[in-house]
Parts: C-alpha cells; structure tokens; sequence
C-alpha cells in the first residue's frame, strides 16, 4: 500500500495492518506489528524524502502456519542524506528511541538502498516463548 508523506500515513499504515491481521497472528504479536510499522512510517515521513507522488510504500508478508507464523514489514521512502541509525537518547531527550523500540520488538532488523531510495524492514519471527505463551 502507499500512504502519505505525512504523519497521517503511519495512522493510515496502522489501521490497515490491523484490520488485515487481526485473527491472522496472535494480539500480542498484531500489537508489536502495528507498534514497529507505526515506528518505521513515522522515520520515512520526519527524516527521508517521499517517493514520487509524495508517498511512503508500506508491506508486509506473512508466512507459516497460523500458531506460528513469521511477518515482514517494509517501509520505503526516497532515502536520506544519512541512513537510518540508532542513537542514544537521554532519559530527557523526546526523541531518538525509535530504531530501539524496532530492536526490541522484532526478531531482526535492516535497511536496504535500491533505485527508487531505501526500505528499512523487520522481521517477526515466532519464538519458543511466544509458542508457549500462544498455546
């Protein structure tokens, strides 16, 4: 899907997601889903240029079985002059957490450059915990 330039394309992402989803993954996993695309849209739109047309491209995948299942999302914009990157944030700071939150919530993640710009992804692979945790 494509979404706007703006902060209202990481809404618009979201809903999608979720409506998509729901019943597809467990909650607990549709809720870090929706939290790390709410995160990667929302760095496209305050720190890379939109694609032609003044949008964000937004995807996801999801493979294996419903108890278990492995997603992708990917964000691509028109790139950057610096790449996406974690920082260190104070306690203080209002910003600079969102790669780690990323981190933190998905199995890995990366950034890709092609010739459109760049796709920043994470993957969600199911882990022994979260099977336990399911089932």
């Amino acid at each position: 899907m494509v979404v706007p330039h703006q902060a209202s394309g990481a809404r618009l992402a979201r809903h999608r997601l979720a409506d998509e989803l729901t019943g597809l993954v467990p909650p607990t996993l549709l809720a870090d889903l929706v939290a790390v695309l709410a995160e990667l849209v929302g760095n496209a739109v305050r720190h890379a240029h939109p694609l032609p047309g003044g949008v964000v491209r937004v995807a996801w995948r999801l493979r294996g079985p419903a108890d278990a299942p492995h997603v992708q999302l990917r964000v691509t914009d028109g790139g950057a002059a610096e790449g996406p990157r974690m920082r260190a944030a104070s306690p203080d700071a209002a910003d600079g957490r969102g790669l780690h939150i990323v981190a933190g919530l998905s199995s890995r993640w990366g950034v890709e450059q092609d010739g459109l710009g760049q796709s920043v992804w994470a993957e969600f692979e199911p882990s022994a915990v979260d099977l336990v945790v399911a089932g």
